[in-house]
């Protein structure tokens, strides 16, 4: 019999980002690729090291949260060591602004969200839903995360994203110039990327701001297969968007 996977769920945060609705969307997909799952209301369960050590993959959507230092250190300590991480939206690109270097593990933090006209708003959700699309990268034409799926279009809460450049980028996303908006000149976004930190890897998207969205057939593949990507073992190549380990970047260069 083979021993299934350890899947970490950690869920909570901002109720508009339906944390466990959305969550309970991909359990059944975990537990049917061999996961035995955990779900947890917290981060603190980062901080039990002896725990965190027999995770493979941590699932999170926890938006707005903060972490405490100790729970901060015992997530690093377990990606790094090869725990995979993987995530959506808020849950993940906008959970712990009080420290810092969870920013940088993500490589990816929410900036904003602009709206609607502001004739045309509200005070509801709906005031940040536009149509965009999800632009796919001829860089990860070939990626397991992405293969097969071109640009898509939505109409939902579109990222404008501050990051770094050792994210490794899937698709982007295009802020657009509107009469009414300050900026002067398009600014494109990551929206969806990858991460190698230590061992482990990590997978984002930022489409997902609620479960009709995840829903959405290519949000919903490239999520599963970016949480089967992403968690310790998978045996998938990290990409030919970016190096996949030190080493065979070093190789490369010779």
């Amino acid at each position: 019999m083979t021993t299934p996977r350890t899947c970490l769920v950690v869920r909570g945060g901002w109720d508009g980002h339906q944390p466990i609705e959305a969550t309970d969307l991909f359990i059944p997909f975990l537990e049917e690729n061999g996961f035995a799952v955990r779900i947890e209301d917290s981060p603190a369960i980062y901080a039990d090291a002896e725990y965190m050590a027999t995770v493979d993959l941590i699932l999170q959507c926890n938006t707005m949260n903060t972490i405490e230092r100790p729970q901060f250190e015992g997530l690093r300590a377990a990606i790094e060591a090869g725990t995979g991480m993987a995530g959506w939206h808020g849950g993940i690109a906008d959970s712990y602004r009080n420290e810092s270097d969870y920013l940088t593990l993500i490589g990816g933090q929410f900036g904003c969200h602009p709206g609607k006209h502001p004739d045309e708003r509200k005070g509801e959700q709906a005031d940040n839903y536009v149509p965009y699309t999800v632009n796919m990268l001829p860089a990860a034409a070939e990626h397991p995360i992405t293969a097969g799926i071109g640009d898509f279009d939505l109409v939902t809460e579109q990222y404008w994203v501050l990051s770094d450049d050792y994210i490794d980028v899937l698709a982007t996303t295009t802020q657009k110039v509107r009469d009414w908006d300050p900026w002067h000149r398009e600014v494109t976004s990551p929206a969806l990327w990858t991460r190698q930190w230590g061992e482990g890897r990590i997978f984002v998207s930022t489409p997902g701001h609620r479960v009709e969205v995840l829903e959405d057939p290519s949000v919903r593949t490239v999520i599963e297969r970016g949480l089967l990507w992403a968690a310790r073992g998978s045996g998938q190549p990290y990409g030919d968007h970016g190096p996949r380990t030190t080493a065979s970047a070093e190789e490369a260069t010779r």
